[in-house]
């Protein structure tokens, strides 16, 4: 191996000039039928020498380019990314009207951009011109890498488009395939981006896809308009491969019924040391119920002061078949226990030698609890809704890692939130890379150091001490700061954050450039302009109701002294008020999303709801949302 690639560069400059020879001499001869069919472009079964070995005695133009592109293949295949690139750099200048040709020596370079990460410019380089007359195997390579590349560059429209041309050059099985990976891809995305796509989209299977994921989300509540509006789309769309089978999560959508209480319970704490916690949520669900009053629906409010099992069961007793609430995880935890465990099912075999079960002093109607606990129960009709600081460390490390960042650098307080957050946080990048973020915690006293330390400054300033100590303390020497991360998250409070952003930038050195930092809706600031001028350039998450328009005026008119936790609360109430009758499809049909005051909303297996927040940035001393 080691002699074949010191011959490389000799036997390219060979051919080199033998090509400028026969540019100079004269036009080349076409390549002969028999000879294109002799040697195909399509795989590489020889060494990379071999090819280059016959391309040195070809008399033909073409003829020696098809073996000059196979050696360039063979090593690509061989991951010798260097010795490709020179065969491909040899044949830069020299003249391919054949279109299969043209269309090789595109991809064999995008394949070597690809591998040496430059992902943006193999895409502008992989550019196939439609009329070009190729083979189906250098179509079905062209869009396989394009979705390849679309996957790593993190476009995940654009990737599924390129699926769904690859598809049409496989056969049925892996077809198949693909279409499960463009329904995956489409139906997380927000339903205004595909009604947009599919208003622009010239190819008519990729609309089809893109007009299918819009009415699946648009729909998903209503299963009556869903059925009527699929029923429309597939007399349009006769030929397209999800009208002849539907995605099952959709078809398992239809079939799923959703609910219409009549008689809604909320229990919360509405008396004694819980009550001002509870009082923006009662708030949120009236306005709610206000903004699309049905005379069919009523609500109560049951006080969990006094027992959240009486409340509970007084809830039953009055005849409620929906339940909001309660609040507090120890509450949470006590409804649950009321409830008995719901029965596997039963084989008729297994049935008829089962005992009788006892009967229930209970029967548990649907429940929209308002936190999460460690002793949640799975069960189909039980949903869990929380402002959980845990899901939004995790939806940060969602939005970083769209951002392209790799080496995030965590700075988090320590305390329980702030552990938790960040262990979350932790979980969801490894889930993404396979690789642990760094973390650094810091205490209110020990602060200016654990970032002095994160960030290198530390050991720059004790080498500079110790080359004093040698040189002279009249030696002049700038520290220096890591340039291996290219991102900090902050997980503080607000109280730390203006403290902890200017040791940040005091400690980034002069030959290093800013990286982006980030921070969580706990670190957001309602001082004074002139205290957030400070954090400008910080991105920051936050429920879009806040960042769009921190709250409305009749809120602002009728509780001033609110701060942003009981804005967040009453957002809250009046997302729980408003999605009850949207919880059974969102958890049939997991790429559907509630947009809400709290977030981009959605139901997991277990029906926990996650929320995916808005995100804005200080600019001038004001947070604008992006």
């Amino acid at each position: 191996m080691l002699k074949s690639q010191n011959l490389i560069k000799p036997t390219i400059a060979v051919l080199l000039l033998a090509s400028l020879w026969g540019c100079a001499s004269g036009p080349t001869q076409p390549v002969a039928p028999s000879d294109r069919q002799a040697i195909s472009l399509q795989t590489a079964t020889q060494a990379p020498a071999a090819y280059l070995a016959q391309a040195a005695k070809a008399s033909n133009a073409q003829h020696r380019q098809r073996l000059m592109l196979l050696a360039a293949k063979a090593y690509l295949d061989d991951n010798q990314t260097t010795s490709a690139a020179e065969i491909l750099n040899a044949l830069q200048h020299e003249q391919r009207t054949d279109a299969e040709l043209m269309a090789q020596y595109r991809y064999l370079q995008a394949r070597v951009l690809e591998q040496q990460g430059q992902l943006g410019e193999a895409l502008g380089q992989l550019q196939f011109q439609s009329q070009w007359q190729l083979p189906q195997w250098q179509w079905n390579d062209y869009h396989q890498m394009r979705a390849r590349l679309y996957e790593k560059t993190k476009q995940p429209l654009l990737q599924a488009k390129e699926l769904s041309f690859w598809s049409q050059y496989l056969p049925a099985t892996a077809a198949q395939q693909q279409y499960q990976q463009i329904w995956r891809l489409l139906k997380p995305l927000p339903e205004t981006q595909l009604e947009q796509q599919a208003n622009h989209s010239s190819d008519a299977l990729y609309r089809g896809w893109l007009q299918l994921a819009y009415l699946a989300k648009h729909y998903a509540v209503d299963p009556a308009s869903l059925i009527s509006h699929l029923s429309q789309w597939q007399r349009l769309n006769p030929s397209h491969p999800a009208a002849l089978q539907l995605p099952q999560d959709l078809h398992r959508a239809l079939n799923t019924k959703p609910y219409h209480p009549r008689q809604i319970a909320v229990l919360l704490p509405l008396s004694g040391p819980r009550a001002e916690l509870a009082a923006p949520l009662r708030q949120g669900i009236i306005a709610a119920y206000l903004a699309e009053p049905d005379e069919n629906v009523s609500i109560n409010f049951y006080d969990t002061a006094k027992g959240a099992d009486t409340a509970y069961q007084q809830a039953l007793t009055q005849g409620s078949d929906f339940i909001i609430g309660p609040l507090l995880p120890n509450e949470v935890d006590k409804i649950l226990a009321l409830q008995p465990p719901k029965l596997p099912p039963q084989t008729p075999a297994t049935a008829a030698t089962a005992p009788m079960p006892a009967p229930q002093s209970l029967t548990a109607p649907p429940e929209l609890f308002l936190n999460h606990t460690a002793k949640m129960v799975v069960d189909q009709d039980k949903y869990y809704f929380a402002l959980s600081p845990t899901q939004e460390s995790a939806d940060a490390a969602q939005r970083m890692y769209q951002d392209g960042i790799e080496r995030p650098l965590l700075l988090v307080s320590n305390d329980n939130i702030g552990r938790r957050m960040a262990e979350s946080f932790n979980a969801s990048w490894q889930s993404l890379t396979d690789e642990a973020a760094e973390v650094h915690y810091f205490a209110p006293d020990n602060m200016r150091d654990t970032v002095q330390t994160a960030l290198g400054v530390s050991d720059s300033q004790h080498r500079i001490k110790q080359l004093r100590s040698v040189l002279g303390s009249q030696i002049k020497a700038d520290f220096r700061s890591r340039r291996d991360i290219d991102a900090i998250y902050m997980i503080c409070s607000n109280q730390a954050l203006p403290l902890l952003k200017p040791y940040i930038d005091v400690n980034f050195s002069v030959f290093a450039e800013p990286v982006p930092i980030y921070t969580s809706s706990r670190a957001r600031q309602h001082d004074n302009r002139q205290t957030v001028q400070e954090l400008n350039n910080i991105t920051i998450s936050d429920i879009p109701w806040l960042l769009q328009h921190d709250g409305d005026s009749t809120v602002a008119t009728l509780w001033p002294t609110w701060g942003s936790t009981q804005k967040r609360l009453y957002a809250m109430g009046f997302d729980a008020l408003q999605l009850v009758n949207k919880l059974a499809q969102m958890r049939a049909f997991p790429g559907y999303q509630f947009s809400g005051r709290t977030g981009l909303i959605s139901v997991d297996n277990d029906g926990v709801l996650n929320r995916q927040l808005q995100w804005g940035k200080y600019r001038h001393g004001v947070l604008r949302p992006q």
